[in-house]
């Protein structure tokens, strides 16, 4: 989803680093808990990079929140686009379009799911060749994760046997991230950027308003035509947000 940005960054001079969280893009799915924020830090720690400016959209801005939460002194600056929150309980219609998406799933209508994704995270400013790239990425992440949850499913029975006690299913054993205790965000001493789309789901506009008075360091800066995913909406005008964003760092940190 960064591919639109990332070449911008790196030929304006910045060290440019993408993931793919587990059952995303070209990273298998797992099977067993894990931790996206704990994939990141090693990877950070295997490329031998101590600090670095997070820059997250949604989920992945959840997991910037909890790494820096849980290590601020591995954080410059965050900058999140419609981020979650770590600890914060869906309202309403993110329950309601959790529920319908589980429901399309298990009725094996994955592209309907995959319709629902589209025109619940689009707004009206993404045009049809960026709706049909956030398809092929949200159809994949489901085949990419549905499959590994049958794989898992079919393992379990052979290798229990009738005389145990408990044999656990996929959600018990839990196929997905696990779930760490609630970071402090009020550790975070970097500055921090928290963008929310004026058509988003009203759980991501509630989260950046309230990051300011979590994060000492932390503004707001709500977008009048975003929905969801600003960053493939309006790819250029989000390219100079971040690049604006990170070249007021880099004058803060050289006075």
């Amino acid at each position: 989803m960064w591919d639109l940005q990332w070449q911008s960054l790196a030929d304006a001079g910045y060290e440019v680093v993408r993931c793919d969280f587990r059952g995303f893009g070209e990273t298998p799915a797992e099977t067993g808990p894990y931790s996206d924020a704990d994939d990141v830090l090693e990877l950070l720690d295997t490329l031998g990079i101590d600090r670095a400016t997070l820059i997250g959209s949604s989920y992945g801005g959840k997991v910037a929140l909890e790494l820096a939460g849980r290590r601020p002194e591995r954080a410059v600056a965050l900058m999140l686009l419609c981020a979650g929150q770590p600890g914060r309980p869906p309202g309403p219609r993110l329950m309601a379009f959790g529920r319908k998406e589980d429901a399309l799933l298990e009725a094996g209508d994955l592209e309907a799911a995959v319709e629902l994704n589209v025109s619940t995270w689009l707004g009206p400013d993404a045009d049809d060749e960026t709706r049909e790239a956030v398809r092929r990425m949200q159809r994949h992440a489901f085949e990419v994760q549905l499959a590994a949850e049958k794989e898992f499913a079919d393992a379990v029975p052979a290798e229990g046997s009738a005389d145990d006690e408990e044999t656990p299913g996929a959600g018990e054993a839990g196929a997905g991230p696990a779930q760490p205790a609630e970071p402090d965000l009020s550790r975070i001493d970097a500055p921090c950027l928290a963008v929310s789309g004026a058509h988003d789901v009203e759980d991501f506009r509630q989260i950046a308003a309230g990051l300011p008075a979590l994060i000492p360091g932390a503004r707001h800066v709500e977008l009048d035509w975003a929905q969801h995913l600003p960053s493939l909406e309006r790819p250029a005008e989000v390219t100079r947000l971040i690049t604006g964003f990170l070249a007021g760092i880099t004058e803060n940190v050289s006075r």
